[in-house]
């Protein structure tokens, strides 16, 4: 766990396998991260057997509300990964994902320093 991370209430945690959080994290509402799954075959998950694989999540990552986090993913510094999404496969840095399964949507930029939703100004808009 990094330093100054955020976790909001009714997260999940399923760690069978270790799960990393960047410095500066943000975790929304019910968000669930899982690093343990079970095999395919009914005759092995009969057996109880599992599969675990670590999950990584960078610095400065958002995880907006009801996103889920499936075994061994890894999301890159700056991230957002959008409410309601299910991360199957890793995201680089500096991206905005979302969707079941989550996609990249576009990159984050510089516009971002001083634009918002679609376009507003943060200085206009946005009180600190």
């Amino acid at each position: 766990m990094g330093k100054d991370v955020y976790i909001n209430f009714n997260c999940i945690f399923v760690d069978d396998a270790n799960i990393y959080i960047g410095n500066n994290t943000m975790i929304s509402p019910n968000v669930t991260i899982t690093s343990a799954s079970h095999p395919v075959s009914p005759k092995l998950r009969c057996e109880g057997y599992g599969c675990n694989k670590p999950v990584y999540r960078g610095k400065n990552v958002w995880l907006a509300s009801n996103v889920t986090v499936m075994p061994g993913v890894h999301i890159g510094d700056n991230s957002i990964i959008g409410a309601g999404s299910v991360v199957t496969k890793d995201i680089p840095a500096n991206v905005i994902a979302m969707g079941t399964p989550a996609v990249i949507k576009r990159e984050i930029t510089s516009d971002d320093d001083i634009y918002y939703d679609g376009g507003k100004l943060i200085e206009e808009n946005i009180v600190r």
